[in-house]
């Protein structure tokens, strides 16, 4: 099965492809899409659209992995990575693709084993699950590809996929 997985972020958002049977794990392709400073936020918005649906229909992947949205202490930063995350999410839906989404702590368990792990830890082990060089792949797509590996590690474990109804609120209340 093709996983994607997707780190957004305004200025640089990774991404990363992977091959995976849930055990198996091998890397397709990553890369990140950073779009010009100068533009507006909307312009940003929609080159890391329409570069995320480009990305999807040269991959095909089965499902999306993302980031779930986490406290931020610069109010607008938190609200400027909202609005690229609706667009990246627009993406996945529009490719009819079913997109989880991911807390970072649980994707740093899943893929370190400790929910606090460092951005290198982080790589580090994205490169030794995929049997990359250790300096590969850089920050973003690490990132991203740690999420992908998420999602294949649970795939064999229900996880629930976001819908259009599905807000952060409605989930806390299920759990609360």
């Amino acid at each position: 099965m093709i996983l994607l997985g997707v780190d957004p972020g305004s200025l640089r958002t990774g991404w990363g492809a992977i091959q995976s049977d849930g055990r198996r794990h091998a890397l397709i392709e990553a890369g990140v899409l950073a779009p010009s400073p100068r533009l507006t936020l909307p312009e940003k918005l929609r080159y890391l659209h329409d570069g995320l649906l480009s990305v999807i229909a040269r991959h095909r992947p089965e499902a999306l992995a993302v980031e779930d949205v986490f406290h931020a202490v610069n109010t607008r930063s938190a609200l400027v990575l909202g609005h690229v995350r609706g667009a990246l999410l627009l993406a996945g839906a529009q490719a009819g693709l079913p997109v989880h989404a991911f807390p970072p702590a649980t994707v740093k368990v899943q893929v370190v084993g400790f929910g606090r792990a460092e951005k290198r830890q982080v790589a580090m082990m994205v490169s030794r699950l995929l049997g990359l060089a250790l300096d590969q792949p850089p920050g973003d797509a690490a990132d991203a590809l740690a999420l992908a590996l998420c999602l294949a590690c649970r795939s064999h474990s229900p996880v629930p996929a976001l819908s259009a109804e599905d807000t952060g609120a409605q989930r806390a209340r299920r759990r609360g």
